[in-house]
Order: structure tokens, then C-alpha cells, then sequence
């Protein structure tokens, strides 16, 4: 099975331009191919992943993967999916943020003797004088037609300011410059870009004649993959000093059951043929699949040695063996104790697990708290010295975040 046959067996392709034309390119290894990634934190996070996953598979098999960090756009701001304006960052803020992105990015993609690049739109957008941009990009543009965009409609009722309005002309012109300077000849993106990417295809057509070769693609899923991100504890990170490699090892560990075998065909890189046999597991079997999800992708992210390290741990709470030694710890000092004692609220707060006691009154109230798989009923509820008589204390909030006690 060659690649993009691959592609679209794993469930990958959505919406394609000219699919025999990108079939030849991707199957023969000459798609230069980019993807987006806006700077907007420090970290990419899993909502990134099918984007990632997706570059190392096409590069395994000859093409050329740019890696497009958005630091000129950044400074605008994507409308698609969103219902208020983002947050300006500065430059500063920007760059840093760039520069976290490329170490992450190197656990995916090869970056060596140029057989991949990382290029910020920052290079030309912030060079752009406003009358040439009128001119030259502007005119290619019907406001009618962008009008009709999804990306635009979902924005209407609740305002769309002018600068939001211009990030369709701004990614358009990425895909112009990367073919003119990179010989780019290829664009994939998530189901809620397609129109900005259509419109990158068309404005280098129209600049550069109708035999101009310029591809798009859409990935399936890659507006969920975003939602893959959020969790009740905030964006599940690809930095292990934002998400531990246990606690990123949990959220896969603990995806739904339907979703579980779709994750592993499109995550992860384990044989079709070995996936297909997994589609006739149930019961038990889901949970076989998803420790098999859970250990490919950490693995993937933080390496083997971290992965083994976090399995373990989840089998030491799960009663299959293993040990703690690994779990997420908070250390508690003993200027923490008063009289000997520490409320619960006070544990989840020094834990980070809950940002405000109301929270955690609500938790408790709700049942969602648990100390060594005994349900805290009372929001006044205390911890004792006593309780660390072998050595430690499992706080639990739902079902999927658990944090070791310990005392120094």
C-alpha cells in the first residue's frame, strides 16, 4: 500500500483539489508540502498531533515537509472555530513561542540537511507595505465570495473586526510565497480551513497563470483533534512540564471507547493489518486497546524510557502490578499541617488540581474526590499526619487524575 493510499485507509482525507495529481505527487515522494502551526502558547498541545503525525508519515516516504510558524498571522488571529477576538501577544512573546515549537516539533520531523523546514510568515508578512497588499494580493480577492466562508459566517452574528476579516488574504499569501521561494507545491489542513486554503490555491493561480501547481488537502479530523486537547484540567500539552508523560499516558489511557481504535489508526504508527484485527475487540479488549494507544503515542512524544515509567504507574492504580514511584507528587511540608492536619481543599489547591476552593466545594459535593479510594462526602474534610502511615496518600478527583501525597 503506497502512502496516500495509506492516508485515506488510516481516515485521514477529507476534501482534496485534484486527487490523482497530489495521489502522484505524495506516492512519488515530490510533494513540498506545509502546514500551519500559530504560536499562541508555549507548547503544542494534542490537538497538534494528527498535524505532526501526519508531516513524519509523508516525510517517511520521500516528501518534504515545512513546518509554517504563524508569526506574522499570530499577530492577527484565525476567526475559524472561534467566537471572540484572541488575545494580542507581542513579538516577543511570539518568538519565544517559536522557538518551543521547533524543539517539540524535532521529535516528529527531521529537520537535518534540509529535509524539512521551519518558516515563520513573519519573514514577509511584517515586511508588507498596506498599499502593495491592496494591490497585488487584495484585488485577487471577491468579498462576497470570502463572505461565504464558514469561517466567517460562524463569526457574523457576534462581530467580525476588519483584522480578523483579512487572516483569509494573510494565509492565502503564505501559500504564494512558499511556492514562489520554497517551491511549495502542497498545502493540508484541518476541515475548518479548507476555505483559506482554497483561497491560497486560487491566488496563485490567478497570479501565476491556471498551469500553476498548487495543491490542497484537509485532514478528516483535525478540528476535533483540537477538542482532543481540552480536558476539565485545561489543554493536555506536548511539554512534560506542562503535562507529565503519566498524565498525558492517562488522557489517552481514558479516551471513550468508541474513539479508541479511530485514535490508533490515526495516531499512531502500528500496522494497519495489526489495527484491523483490533476492530472485532469489546469489553475488556477496549481497555488491552487503549493502554496499546497510550503507550505508542507517550512513547512517540516523551520516548520509550517515559512511556515504561508512565504504564507503570497506571498499572499500580489500576491493582496490575507495578509501582507509584512514577505518579504526578505533590510534597507537603510539615508547616503545611495545622494541629497535625490539612484540609482537602487545601491539598487539591497546593496539588494544582482545582484553581479555587469553590471549585473543590463543588467537586467534594459532586463525589468527584476520592483519598486512597475513599469518597470524600465533606467539604471540610481534612487530611491527618496518621494517614501517611505508609508513606503516602492517593488523591483521586473523577476518574482520571490521581496525585500522590508524601511528606517531606
Amino acid at each position: 500500500m503506497q502512502i496516500y493510499e495509506e492516508l485515506v485507509a488510516r481516515g485521514l482525507i477529507a476534501q482534496v483539489t485534484d486527487e490523482k495529481e497530489i495521489r502522484e505527487l505524495v506516492n512519488n515522494g515530490k510533494a513540498v508540502f506545509y502546514i500551519g502551526f500559530d504560536p499562541t502558547a508555549d507548547s503544542l498541545h494534542v490537538g497538534h498531533f494528527m498535524a505532526l503525525c501526519l508531516m513524519k508519515r509523508l516525510q517517511m516516504a520521500g516528501n518534504k515537509p515545512i513546518a509554517l510558524i504563524g508569526g506574522g498571522t499570530g499577530m492577527i488571529g484565525d476567526p475559524s472555530g472561534r467566537s471572540d477576538m484572541r488575545t494580542m501577544m507581542t513579538p516577543e512573546t511570539i518568538q519565544h513561542n517559536c522557538e518551543c515549537f521547533k524543539k517539540q516539533m524535532s521529535r516528529f520531523i527531521d529537520f537535518s540537511d534540509g529535509k524539512a523546514l521551519m518558516i515563520n510568515n513573519a519573514d514577509w508578512l511584517l515586511k508588507l507595505n498596506y498599499i502593495d497588499v491592496l494591490r497585488d494580493v487584495g484585488a485577487c480577492f471577491s468579498v462576497n465570495n470570502m463572505l461565504r466562508a464558514e469561517c466567517y459566517k460562524q463569526r457574523m452574528e457576534k462581530g467580525l473586526s476588519f483584522l480578523e476579516f483579512n487572516y483569509m488574504i494573510m494565509q492565502s499569501y503564505d501559500f504564494y510565497r512558499l511556492f514562489q521561494d520554497y517551491g511549495c507545491n502542497m498545502q493540508f489542513g484541518g476541515d475548518d480551513q479548507w476555505s483559506n486554503m482554497l483561497g491560497g490555491t486560487e491566488l496563485i493561480r490567478k497570479k501565476l497563470g491556471k498551469n500553476a501547481y498548487a495543491m490542497t488537502i484537509t485532514l478528516l479530523l483535525n478540528s476535533e483533534g483540537k477538542k482532543m486537547g481540552k480536558t476539565q484540567k485545561g489543554a493536555v500539552w506536548l511539554d512534560p512540564e506542562k503535562t507529565s508523560p503519566y498524565e498525558f499516558y492517562q488522557y489517552w489511557r481514558n479516551v471513550a471507547d468508541d474513539d479508541v481504535l479511530k485514535c490508533i489508526r490515526m495516531l499512531t504508527f502500528l500496522p494497519l493489518e495489526e489495527i484491523d484485527k483490533m476492530s472485532t475487540w469489546e469489553g475488556s479488549q477496549l481497555n488491552t486497546a487503549k493502554e496499546i494507544l497510550a503507550f505508542e503515542l507517550t512513547k512517540l512524544v516523551h520516548g520509550e524510557e517515559e512511556a515504561l515509567k508512565a504504564q507503570t504507574a497506571a498499572k499500580a492504580l489500576f491493582g496490575a502490578g507495578g509501582d507509584l514511584e512514577n505518579m504526578p507528587t505533590t510534597v507537603l511540608s510539615k508547616e503545611d499541617f495545622v494541629d497535625s492536619s490539612i484540609s482537602v481543599i487545601d491539598v487539591m489547591l497546593k496539588a494544582g488540581i482545582i484553581k479555587s476552593k469553590g471549585e473543590g466545594r463543588r467537586l467534594i459535593e459532586q463525589g468527584g474526590v476520592s483519598l486512597d479510594d475513599k469518597k470524600v462526602t465533606d467539604f471540610a474534610a481534612v487530611i491527618s499526619v496518621s494517614d501517611f502511615e505508609k508513606g503516602h496518600v492517593i488523591l483521586r478527583k473523577g476518574k482520571k487524575v490521581f496525585n500522590k501525597l508524601v511528606i517531606e
